[in-house]
């Protein structure tokens, strides 16, 4: 008789599960989903926009996560890693062993054909829920458009959208701007 897998994880399970699996997964309320993999593209855009971002941040108090630091949005019970994150001031970890943020001010998401709708709807309502987020910036891999939603008045969440390898993305959470040539100069598509 075959054996059905088990549908429902605890949170122990899960972690238990991650640091063995040779693949990323996010957890949200006690189930787990293999993370999909990325494009040439989605993948050198995903390496520059962490690389900008460490480069201008590097002598300040904020420091610059990739995709390899899980983040824990507690209200929502889910685990998941977004492709890059920034944490100004003291780092907050959910535990000792230091593979789980709690407190990114800035998440960046990379958005492919699998996770675009997710990213821009439901992954970003999972977000607002961290009391220190404060703004998401949604990257087009295939073209250049790069979405910037920003907290503002304490709750209300604005979006600008940037287009062209000649706009100039500016980040308020972290006062830095970016242009995006920079952040396009190695995809396959770039001219």
């Amino acid at each position: 008789m075959l054996r059905t897998l088990k549908q429902e994880f605890t949170r122990a399970e899960y972690m238990a599960l991650e640091e063995i699996a040779p693949y990323k997964s996010e957890y949200h309320n006690g189930k787990i989903y293999m993370m999909a993999g990325g494009t040439g593209d989605h993948s050198l855009v995903k390496v520059a926009v962490v690389r900008e971002l460490s480069e201008r941040l590097r002598r300040t108090p904020c420091r610059v996560f990739d995709s390899d630091m899980r983040v824990l949005i507690e209200l929502e019970d889910l685990y998941t890693y977004p492709d890059a994150m920034v944490v100004c001031g003291e780092v907050e970890y959910e535990t000792k062993k230091e593979i789980t943020l709690t407190n990114p001010v800035l998440i960046v998401e990379v958005l492919s054909q699998a996770t675009r709708v997710y990213d821009r709807t439901d992954k970003f309502a999972f977000y607002k829920q961290l009391p220190t987020f404060q703004e998401y910036v949604l990257v087009e891999s295939t073209e250049p458009h790069i979405e910037v939603r920003r907290k503002v008045f304490g709750r209300k969440w604005v979006t600008e959208h940037y287009k062209g390898l000649d706009a100039v993305v500016r980040l308020h959470s972290i006062d830095l701007e970016i242009p995006a040539r920079d952040i396009y100069e190695q995809a396959a598509w770039f001219k």
